[in-house]
Parts: structure tokens; C-alpha cells; sequence
């Protein structure tokens, strides 16, 4: 009897410790996963009560590798809160109905857990006055009995309507490599995070992003991005599971041994997308490097533009002008990256060709780029009273993946930037940084434009040689 006593009294003050700390909860809930010699576990579980408690932070962004307890401790930390605070209104989001729900009807199941045994702690131990109401307790959507709508799950194909929620979490969007290559699948992740949940975001509420980096431009990624441009307080937490110094995260959770099997069956790129949280197109990027000028630019032999026009109303019209040197490489002096229409493009165009004093422009006359041409030509005689640019257009025949992937190592040893080209034209510069190799990219005109400028550089006559002139 005495030790049946100590033992419960042991269970009281275990109880006592996980209503005041987090990492505590998960300890009584699953004392074999939450041990306190797992010390990555202690910090995530303190993260995550430091921001929930926090006035100032309002965004936490989560990056963890696989099987070391992302969606279990984001479960638990919602059945906490609702411990805490039955009238939190979260909502959570996973790449698909079944785990959204799933997700979902954990957390319900464990608030409804009955105690069966005086030994093992269930949630009503430690805040037994939460309910789920009666009656309002469907898989996906359920209250508790002082609240109201308290817990909402979805996914970029369910609904939010009519949910508003205090506190959103996102739990791992992407499903594979495959979705991870797909820049139309991580666009999409983007625009339902953005248009649907924000739009559910009550004033004040707070945001939680926990999953294993994939893409640079993941729903992690842009946030991260989106966010600090806003100004708004954001933390980000990245755990690695091999360290800098070679040990692991956690040997118990993944040992060195069964870290090199597993990624020895895996392409580089993913592995350490999944492991390290090095984002996979950043693995798999057609250009590794670019060159850069900065201070007084060298003597011209010629200033040439290549313009490729919009195909669709979808794609970009990318217009470059660049200086050919001596040694037949080119300086980019100017870009013009847009998806406007013709009518505002052509004058635009025009402009930038007469300021950079334009010998040569080559325009793909493809999907009305002939009509492009004579417009920009006219424009230059007209407004500018200048005959100084040759215009010349083409028919670009050749496959144009072919010919991004020939030329790519030219673009890289013989194209210069300006230093500040990333600031200067940010659209472009994050065309040609997140070009992928192989997957599906949702724009090439950019790539498909400096293409251009490598192959007029290297055709048979070269450039035309003028009259050597300095530029500052």
C-alpha cells in the first residue's frame, strides 16, 4: 500500500508540474518519446510555451527532420493550450484531409480519454474541468463545453469558412520530392496559406509553421520571407539532425549508423532537404554561381539588347540589355522583368534601349514578337528621333529546355552582374537563382533570355565591332 502511495503522489506532482510547463505535459503523455536527456525535445517544448505566452512574437516557423516528433508535440501543444485556455480557437492544416483529421481526432480523443487506471495519467488529470461538448464532437470540427467552434482541421483542398481562428498551425504541407520540385504545387500551398487561412486569422492570433524544409520556396520559406518584409515579429527555429561539429540531434531518436542507411538510398539533394533543412532546389539550381561587377564597367565593343516577349498572359516578358567586352563576354546594364501588356511594355522597352545606347536588339518574333519589334522601332524614331539601334527579329525554333541546359555553364563564366542586381531587379534575380535543373519550374522566360544573350555572343560572326567606348 505504502508504494501504491508514493507512486501516486509521485503521478500528483507530475500532474502539478505539466498544468505549468509544457514540456512537462508531453513527459506525463508520452514519458518513452519526451525524456529529459532529449534535450532537443526540451528546447521545442519550451519554444513553443515561450511564444504561446509571449506578447511580441507572433509567428514561430518550426524546421525539423523527420520522425523526431513535429506532429506528435504540435498535437499535444494543442491539447495544452485548450488546458490553459478553453476558448482558444486553433485551426491546423496538413497536406490532405485524412492527416488533417487525423490530427484532429487525436487531440479530441485525448481530451475524451476516460481513466481506466490510477497509474496512468490521462489529460483529465491534469485540467479535468475541459470537455468536448456533447453532441459537437465530428472529427474534423468540434467545441468544448466553454467554447465555441474551438478546433478546426483542413487542408489546401478543404474549407475555413465561417472559422476564425486565435491560433493557426501548419504541420508539413508537402507530401514528397516530387511536390518539392513543383513550383506550381508550392505556389498553390502559398496562395491557399495566404487567401484562405490569414483570412481566418483573428486580430492578435498567432502562427505556427512546424515542418521539415524542402524548397526555398516552401510555405516555410516565403513566410519567413513575407513576414520580416512586413515587419512582423517572427522566429524561426532550425534543428539539423547531423550538427555542425558531426554529432547527431539526437542519437536515440536517429543514430549516425542508421542516419548514413537511409541517406545513402536517397539523391543529396534530398537528404538534405530532409535532414539538414537545406531547401532542395537550392541542391538541385541549374546555375550554382553568378559572376559580378561593381565600380567603373570595361570598354564596349558593342551594346546589344535580346528581348523575349510574352508567350502567354501568364508569362513574363524579359528585355536585357548588355555590353559585349573585348573578350566576347557580357555585362548586364539593365533588365526589364514584367508581365504587363504590349501597350505599356513597348514604350517601357524602347526607353531602356534608347538610355543604354542600343546598337543591336534581337527580339524572338514567336507569339507576335514581329509586331513587338516594329512597335519598339517605331517608338525609337518617333519619340527619340533615334535610327542609332539596329532592330532585328527572329524565329526561335530550337527546344528551349535544351537550350537553357546547353548554355548554362557559359551563362555562369561569362555573364556579369551588377553587385546589386538582386536589389535592382528582384523578380529576375529570383528567376535565374531558383531555375531547377530538372522539375517542373513554373517561369523559364528569364533563363530563356540570357540564353539568348550566350548564344548571339557565341554564334559564327560574333559581335560587330564599334568604336571602343568607357561607361561609367
Amino acid at each position: 500500500m505504502q508504494n501504491i502511495d508514493n507512486k501516486i503522489a509521485a503521478l500528483g506532482a507530475k500532474i502539478e508540474l505539466a498544468k505549468r510547463r509544457f514540456f512537462f505535459y508531453c513527459q506525463l503523455k508520452a514519458p518513452d518519446f519526451y525524456k529529459s536527456n532529449r534535450q532537443y525535445l526540451v528546447e521545442l517544448c519550451n519554444m513553443l510555451q515561450s511564444f504561446y505566452e509571449s506578447d511580441d512574437e507572433e509567428v514561430l516557423v518550426v524546421n525539423l527532420p523527420p520522425r523526431h516528433g513535429k506532429s506528435r508535440t504540435a498535437s499535444l501543444f494543442v491539447e495544452w493550450m485548450f488546458g490553459k485556455n478553453q476558448r482558444e480557437k486553433v485551426m491546423t492544416g496538413s497536406y490532405n484531409d485524412t492527416l488533417s483529421t487525423t490530427f484532429a481526432k487525436s487531440v479530441r480523443n485525448s481530451i475524451q480519454e476516460v481513466k481506466g487506471d490510477m497509474l496512468k495519467p490521462v489529460f483529465s488529470d491534469v485540467f479535468p474541468n475541459v470537455r468536448v461538448k456533447r453532441g459537437d464532437g465530428s472529427m474534423s470540427l468540434w467545441s468544448l463545453e466553454n467554447g465555441y467552434n474551438n478546433y478546426l482541421a483542413t487542408s489546401p483542398g478543404g474549407t475555413a469558412t465561417g472559422f476564425g481562428a486565435s491560433v493557426m498551425i501548419i504541420d508539413d504541407l508537402i507530401k514528397n520530392a516530387l511536390e518539392a520540385y513543383n513550383e506550381n504545387v508550392l505556389e498553390g500551398h502559398w496562395d491557399w496559406f495566404t487567401n484562405t487561412m490569414l483570412s481566418r486569422l483573428e486580430e492578435g492570433g498567432k502562427i505556427i509553421i512546424i515542418m521539415t524544409r524542402w524548397a526555398s520556396g516552401d510555405l516555410a520559406g516565403k513566410a519567413l520571407e513575407h513576414f520580416k518584409e512586413q515587419g512582423i515579429n517572427i522566429k524561426h527555429v532550425n534543428m539539423k539532425a547531423v550538427q555542425d561539429d558531426g554529432s547527431m540531434l539526437c542519437d536515440e531518436v536517429l543514430s549516425k549508423k542508421s542516419y548514413n542507411m537511409k541517406v545513402k538510398a536517397m539523391g543529396e539533394d534530398i537528404a538534405s532537404a530532409n535532414y539538414q533543412q537545406e531547401p532542395i532546389d537550392l541542391k538541385g539550381c541549374l546555375y550554382s554561381r553568378f559572376k559580378t561587377y561593381d565600380g567603373e564597367l570595361p570598354a564596349f565593343k558593342e551594346i546589344r539588347n535580346y528581348t523575349d516577349t510574352a508567350d502567354t498572359g501568364d508569362d513574363y516578358l524579359c528585355s536585357i540589355d548588355y555590353g559585349v567586352t573585348f573578350a566576347d563576354e557580357a555585362c548586364i546594364l539593365d533588365v526589364y522583368y514584367t508581365k504587363e501588356p504590349m501597350e505599356i511594355t513597348e514604350p517601357n522597352t524602347a526607353k531602356m534601349i534608347h538610355k543604354d545606347g542600343v546598337n543591336i536588339t534581337n527580339i524572338e518574333s514567336n507569339n507576335g514578337g514581329r509586331g513587338f519589334a516594329r512597335s519598339v522601332e517605331r517608338i525609337l524614331k518617333e519619340k527619340y528621333g533615334s535610327n542609332k539601334t539596329r532592330i532585328k527579329w527572329f524565329h526561335q525554333s530550337k527546344n528551349k529546355q535544351a537550350r537553357i541546359l546547353s548554355n548554362a555553364t557559359w551563362v555562369m563564366d561569362h555573364i556579369y552582374y551588377p553587385a546589386n542586381w538582386r536589389d535592382r531587379w528582384p523578380e529576375y534575380y529570383k528567376a535565374m537563382t531558383k531555375y531547377q535543373r530538372e522539375g517542373k519550374n513554373a517561369h523559364d522566360d528569364a533563363p530563356d533570355a540570357t540564353t539568348g544573350i550566350a548564344e548571339n555572343i557565341n554564334t559564327r560572326g560574333k559581335a560587330t565591332i564599334l568604336k571602343p567606348r568607357e561607361r561609367r
